[in-house]
């Protein structure tokens, strides 16, 4: 070996040296165990220096290995990193599950608790109680309320509760409240029934009523409306067939009414006055509607602008009833749904539930029920105008809850919940329950001899503020229109005024009250 690789093997790290002959004494020596290492020298902050066989010099110092340099593992980076990141969201995540729980309702295993308050009128608690236990089990941390209420003041005591953050988060109100009732009910969620569904499950009454703008309001849980009462017994004993038409009716008079001495036994007919005959102003509302009478614009408002009297002719023709010598009806005589139920009046105009209180009155009595007559044409078919009265489901616009509380009344008008319903009502109700809200469950009740022609007559109905017994209080909108209906009855029998005089002065009314409810633009 030359000399030049000589200098260059000498200047080579550790790795490369080659040792000199006596390496393997060398080897032998650092590989042999230390006997005289002493205890201390262990746990020492510095190794005790390294000992050499006698012969072996130890490596120069320039040639000893210096220590390896630090390097930081990354791995314990990441992990810091992700311990850091991991504490950070849990801390989040238990300040957001504090305040939730300081700003929401209490919770039993993740379920929120809403209680919905629900005022009815009719329908006695155990009529709900398996409905609402059902829909419960279904809907679990929901709880139904069901209080009903008594009938009398209703309207205005809602609205007081309401208006004072106590009242009901649901509620049964009237078909014509609607006016009445625009600053406390909650709009339907489109998500909960499109208008589209809307007016295909209900009568189109129904969508004409309980919309305002571009909005419904309520959900009907049942139809209902004027139906002609009729004694079978009294009908076929004088061979008088169940009018059709209003001259039907007219001939049936003689034939129908007993007089003793100008006095009258039997009465054909329940017509003519206003203080004693049950539902009078729904009576002669459908009168005027069936004439073309406008009655949301005015009394003096017929199809043909050149005519103004439709509404007199329809008053002149009510009043001939009581009008002396050929009445069939006056003011001496008892309430008519009374008079009918004990046999004294052969045929009488309302709803379809007095047929349950007829029952209960009477239970004997061979009545039953068609539709109301109307005026005679040479069309066929005849258009027909029946007088629709019901009663409508809606929501409190300041309840909390008000999108759990349209689900619940989605639930309610549902077909199985609607038949559900019914089967409990006649457990209590002996001749029927609630006439179906549905236009496809009507086919259900075509046997009923007492729903049947009600459900006939329901998708041509309307319906308009002169509806009685529907309990709005005295400063009602209904109640305020049908005393200018009484009064001008009324006067007609008292005064001796003419139709159009009394009339005219109804109208005035009117007029102020449309304006007082907001209804001078429809």
């Amino acid at each position: 070996m030359d000399n030049s690789s000589k200098q260059n093997t000498d200047a080579s790290p550790v790795s490369g040296q080659i040792f000199s002959d006596k390496e393997s004494a060398y080897q032998e020596a650092v590989s042999s165990p230390v006997e005289d290492l002493k205890q201390e020298d262990l746990y020492s902050e510095s190794p005790p220096p390294a000992s050499y066989p006698e012969g072996v010099s130890p490596p120069p110092p320039e040639m000893a290995a210096p220590p390896p340099p630090f390097v930081e593992d990354p791995r314990r980076k990441i992990l810091f990193l992700a311990l850091f990141i991991i504490i950070i969201l849990s801390l989040g995540f238990l300040l957001i599950r504090f305040l939730l729980s300081r700003f929401r309702p209490a919770t039993t295993n993740n379920t929120v608790n809403i209680t919905l308050n629900y005022w009815g009128l009719w329908e006695e608690e155990t009529v709900f109680k398996p409905i609402i236990e059902d829909y419960q089990k279904k809907n679990q941390g929901i709880t139904i309320k069901y209080l009903r209420q008594n009938p009398i003041d209703y309207r205005e005591r809602l609205q007081a509760a309401i208006e004072r953050e106590e009242g009901p988060d649901l509620f049964r109100f009237h078909n014509t409240w609607l006016p009445m009732l625009s600053g406390i009910l909650s709009p339907l969620p489109k998500d909960v029934m499109a208008d589209e569904e809307f007016s295909k499950t209900f009568y189109p009454v129904a969508s004409s009523d309980l919309k305002a703008g571009n909005a419904f309001y309520g959900l009907p849980l049942e139809i209902d409306g004027l139906l002609l009462f009729y004694n079978e017994d009294i009908l076929k004993g004088a061979n008088v067939p169940v009018p059709k038409t209003w001259v039907d009716v007219q001939n049936s008079i003689s034939k129908l009414t007993v007089k003793e001495d100008n006095r009258i036994i039997t009465s054909a007919i329940a017509l003519g006055v206003a203080e004693n005959i049950e539902h009078f102003s729904d009576i002669l509302g459908l009168m005027m509607l069936q004439n073309g009478t406008v009655l949301n614009k005015s009394l003096f408002i017929c199809p043909d602008p050149k005519d103004t009297d439709c509404a007199i002719q329809a008053l002149k023709f009510y009043r001939q009833f009581a009008d002396p010598p050929n009445n069939t009806w006056d003011n001496s005589l008892e309430n008519s749904v009374n008079a009918f139920a004990g046999g004294k009046v052969a045929m009488i105009f309302a709803p379809a539930w007095q047929a349950n209180v007829i029952q209960i009155i009477s239970p004997d009595l061979n009545f039953k029920t068609a539709k109301v007559p109307q005026l005679p044409c040479n069309q066929d078919p005849c258009p027909e105008v029946h007088w629709a009265s019901y009663w409508v489901e809606g929501v409190n616009n300041k309840s909390k809850y008000k999108k759990e509380a349209w689900q619940f009344l989605k639930y309610l008008v549902s077909s199985e919940v609607q038949q559900a319903l019914y089967a409990e009502q006649i457990k209590i109700r002996k001749l029927f329950g609630e006439p179906y809200s549905r236009v496809d469950l009507a086919k259900n009740l075509n046997d009923n001899p007492y729903l049947a022609p009600l459900l006939e007559s329901a998708p041509r109905m309307q319906s308009f503020y002169l509806t009685s017994r529907t309990f709005d209080g005295d400063t009602g909108l209904n109640s305020t229109l049908i005393n200018y209906f009484k009064d001008a009855v009324n006067s007609l029998i008292e005064k001796g005024a003419s139709e159009e005089s009394v009339l005219k002065t109804a109208d005035s009314g009117f007029q102020q009250v449309f304006q007082r409810f907001g209804l001078s633009s429809q």
